[in-house]
């Protein structure tokens, strides 16, 4: 009993799981899914990645460095030097004294040297520059992610706007459907007609040809919606077994701009925080000419292994006494140094100064990329609330040309069954209405398209209004 109780329970866990699955996947669960699939997001992430990293490295900047070197090898070396002219006095009874004259010698030292040496230095000052830098690559990154909001922005538009021809498309199929068995109901009618005489021949294959047209369209539905259902697929990577299961109807979205400015919209806060980076590589630059400051320590050993050291001719002249002296090994540890040592570039031959030029040059140029950005944004949100305003408007006018084609339809198939009309124009009247319902589709779809533009224009673009 136990366990039938234990299976219960984890079919009841697994359950919506499974259930989830095997579900049509809703818009925000697709544009979730795009984002993390779609090629131009990830690359400006991995750069904005980068630009971090570049931060993290202007930081390292101040830790300290340890070095560790060494080295060995065979060592000779001569060195030339002249000993001046001595004169030793006499002491009286012991030494008569002597004149050393002066003697040119050469120092020879070979043998097999080994040096190590281990230095740790830390930057002290960086004489301002590298704070500017710091900010100025903060900037960037903010930047760079405002670039990203832009490209979040035309992922969720391409997104929705395949969902919304999914609608389009499922609208469209039922409008063929009604008209298809309308066609068939109207057809037994016929046939009962042509039966009787009331209806030539001709005017009944009229029937059948619509329902052969009905029939293409349908087959050319099915061919869009596959195509659609492949397109979703690469763009989200979700099985298309799921995606076939979306069912969802096309609603105006009511969207009402309140601030008409465009200073919300990434391209100018992304330009902004651009300038903002250019004036602190210009504050960095500008620094080229303060002293740096470092402080350093190292320690050091020097060993001489197999060494002779000899010289030339005779140590002290006259005597035919040479220097030859072949110690075993010969050791000089510790060598300690430390101290603060500054650098200070008085001239660098206008390297600073070109630097700055640069990077002024490049505020300039960004200053007017924004205020172009910025003209051609305004035009685009009046573009977008005119187009807006249009297709609304067009909703009404297709509701009512639908509405008057549903009327007329239904009189002429009272008209047809009373034989007070042909065939002709049965068929004319259900090609007006099934326009007429997919015209009223279609323009419920483009009012979709043009509320999203305009709040891409206004950078209030959210997946929950549509």
């Amino acid at each position: 009993m136990k366990i039938t109780n234990l299976r219960i329970v984890a079919i009841a866990a697994v359950f919506p799981a499974i259930m989830s699955a095997q579900s049509a996947p809703q818009l925000k669960e697709l544009v979730d899914s795009a984002m993390v699939l779609d090629g131009k997001l990830s690359e400006e992430m991995l750069q904005n990645r980068l630009t971090m990293l570049n931060d993290e490295r202007l930081k390292d900047v101040f830790l300290p460095r340890i070095d560790i070197t060494g080295k060995t090898g065979y060592l000779y070396t001569s060195a030339k030097f002249t000993s001046p002219e001595m004169t030793i006095p006499a002491i009286t009874g012991i030494f008569p004294g002597m004149v050393i004259p002066e003697n040119t010698n050469h120092l020879n030292i070979s043998g097999i040297s080994a040096v190590s040496k281990a230095e740790a230095s830390v930057l002290i000052y960086s004489g301002g520059k590298l704070k500017y830098l710091k900010e100025a690559n903060r900037e960037k990154s903010l930047s760079e992610q405002k670039m990203m909001d832009k490209t979040r922005d035309d992922i969720i538009a391409e997104i929705s706007r395949a969902y919304d021809l999914f609608a389009l498309l499922e609208e469209s199929k039922k409008v063929l459907d009604e008209g298809k068995k309308r066609l068939e109901i109207n057809r037994k009618t016929a046939d009962k007609a042509l039966g009787y005489g009331l209806i030539t021949p001709y005017d009944h294959r009229k029937i059948e040809l619509a329902q052969a047209l009905l029939d293409s369209k349908i087959v050319e539905y099915e061919g869009k919606k596959q195509l659609l259902i492949t397109q979703l697929n690469l763009l989200t990577g979700i099985d298309k077994e799921r995606i076939a299961q979306i069912s969802t109807k096309l609603e105006p979205v009511q969207y009402t701009v309140l601030d008409q400015s465009v200073t919300n919209r990434p391209e100018l806060q992304a330009l902004e925080h651009g300038i903002k980076a250019a004036e602190y590589k210009i504050k960095a630059e500008e620094r080229w000419w303060i002293p740096k400051v470092q402080a350093q320590t190292s320690v050091s050993y020097l060993g001489l292994f197999g060494n002779h050291i000899s010289t030339s001719k005779d140590l002290i002249p006259g005597t035919g006494k040479k220097l030859d002296w072949k110690p075993s090994d010969l050791n000089i540890f510790p060598v300690l140094q430390a101290g603060i040592g500054f650098r200070w570039d008085i001239f660098d031959g206008n390297e600073g100064k070109t630097n700055i030029e640069e990077a002024r040059i490049n505020k300039d140029i960004l200053e007017n990329r924004k205020s172009d950005a910025s003209r051609k944004l305004r035009l685009n949100l009046a573009n977008a609330q005119t187009n807006y305003d249009i297709a609304d408007a067009q909703i009404s006018l297709k509701e009512k040309a639908r509405s008057i084609a549903r009327n007329a339809l239904e009189n002429v198939e009272k008209e047809f069954r009373y034989g007070t009309k042909k065939s002709s124009d049965l068929v004319d009247a259900e090609n007006d209405f099934e326009n007429a319902e997919l015209e009223y589709q279609t323009a419920v779809f483009n009012q979709r398209r043009q509320a999203v533009e305009l709040m891409k224009a206004t950078h209030h673009l959210n997946i929950d209004q549509l």
